[in-house]
């Protein structure tokens, strides 16, 4: 076998895998993360709801620093931790719009002032 072979096909739980077979695992871990980012998207919402009746603040950056240094600690490659927090900047971004959707779509907080103006975080 040359080593572009090898580079190319790996062995995994007994049989080689070709390209076909990788992006069929892509698209299985793909549907996964789907699954645990609508589940994390309904976990901002209900922290938007409860910011929004309760007088916790609307922005949080020490709750941003924390899930960084958390997927880092969590994070055992290959992905540099660098490229984990861009991810993560970019999932909690969408998050947070998230948010501010629930807290401002409501009537009440519509009404309630500029406070819902703010970054929200989670």
């Amino acid at each position: 076998m040359s080593a572009n072979f090898t580079d190319s096909y790996r062995l995994t739980a007994g049989f080689l895998m070709d390209i076909a077979d990788w992006r069929k695992k892509i698209d299985e871990l793909d549907r996964r993360l789907v699954q645990l980012l609508s589940e994390r998207a309904r976990a901002a919402v209900e922290i938007g709801r409860l910011k929004r009746n309760t007088s916790l603040p609307i922005y949080e950056p020490d709750r941003e620093r924390n899930v960084f240094a958390n997927v880092q600690e969590m994070n055992r490659g290959p992905l540099p931790d660098r490229d984990l927090v861009r991810i993560y900047e970019r999932i909690i971004d969408v998050m947070r719009n998230v948010q501010k959707e629930e807290i401002v779509s409501k009537p009440e907080a519509a009404e309630a002032g500029t406070e819902f103006d703010s970054e929200v975080n989670d």
